[in-house]
């Protein structure tokens, strides 16, 4: 499908997608692009790039194909850096989780005749680094993608073969709407777990030993998810603040009225929330998200 792809960033999402590229056999040459130099000799030592470079210039010198895979809050300073050195005809895309910030910092630095055609691959794990990598990681999940409505047809249909060539189911959104559905499903869980595993952190000692000892699965749970990368979680949050502070306004409202619901007593509408929201974990089995 390529000749020569460049990921930029080689952590969990840029080296598992170098890896599901050539396995599926959708790219001759991929090429990695890290900050450090031993990021790069990493990720050639584990055979996840064909080549590597700390100088993005040379990374996407040529290159039909170059994904964004680092920290969206990266991202405006990678693509005007890139942004001479591209091709004609090239198509950027990216992996953030974050998609209308993105496409307003990354499409104006990019030049006449390049594509842009954002997208959302929305699988993960909460390990970092190269050696997190796996080729497996996208398939049977979905990846969104979220093109201006200038996007050229023959581009987007490019982006959403090669995302189906290595196992996801693909859906086009608008980049506005993706925000605020991710920001229920995926960024305000993440929230809440790292205020979970906050509060723990900050029990008197004896205690905190104890949770720690005793951790039963919800705990185990939230304690895997916010054990995601912490630049990563930075800049969804900072990049997406609107329609994370509406969820957030929502749950707390929500949460205001359990504790109400607990403070007086009243098992019925416990009873009554909580036999509502199991049909949500049913829905997720059914979609076979689970």
């Amino acid at each position: 499908m390529f000749d020569r792809v460049a990921i930029i960033g080689t952590g969990l999402i840029g080296a598992s997608l170098a890896l599901a590229l050539k396995r599926h056999g959708l790219a001759n040459h991929v090429v990695g692009c890290a900050r450090t130099q031993e990021t790069i000799d990493k990720a050639l030592a584990l055979g996840i790039l064909d080549s590597g470079t700390t100088d993005i210039a040379a990374a996407v010198n040529n290159a039909d194909f170059i994904m964004l895979a680092a920290p969206v809050g990266a991202f405006r300073d990678l693509a005007k850096a890139m942004a001479p050195h591209l091709k004609p005809g090239a198509i950027v895309s990216d992996a953030g989780s974050v998609k209308q910030a993105v496409i307003d910092t990354v499409a104006p630095e990019l030049p006449a005749g390049v594509h842009f055609i954002p997208a959302h691959p929305i699988a993960g794990t909460e390990h970092s680094g190269p050696e997190a990598g796996f080729a497996e990681l996208f398939e049977g999940r979905w990846c969104i993608l979220t093109p201006p409505p200038e996007s050229d047809p023959t581009a987007i249909e490019k982006v959403t073969q090669m995302w189906r060539g290595i196992g996801m189911q693909t859906e086009i959104m608008d980049a506005e709407h993706h925000d605020k559905v991710l920001a229920i499903t995926s960024h305000l869980p993440h929230l809440i777990a790292y205020t979970i595993v906050g509060t723990a952190t900050d029990l008197e000692a004896h205690t905190k030993s104890e949770v720690f000892k005793f951790a039963a699965g919800g705990f185990r749970d939230f304690t895997r998810i916010a054990a995601s990368d912490p630049v990563m979680w930075r800049d969804v949050f900072l990049n997406n603040r609107e329609a994370v502070l509406d969820m957030l306004g929502r749950f707390t409202e929500d949460l205001s009225a359990l504790q109400k619901a607990i403070r007086n007593g009243d098992g019925k509408t416990l009873e009554d929330h909580f036999a509502r929201t199991r049909e949500i974990r049913r829905g997720v089995i059914d979609a076979k998200q689970a």
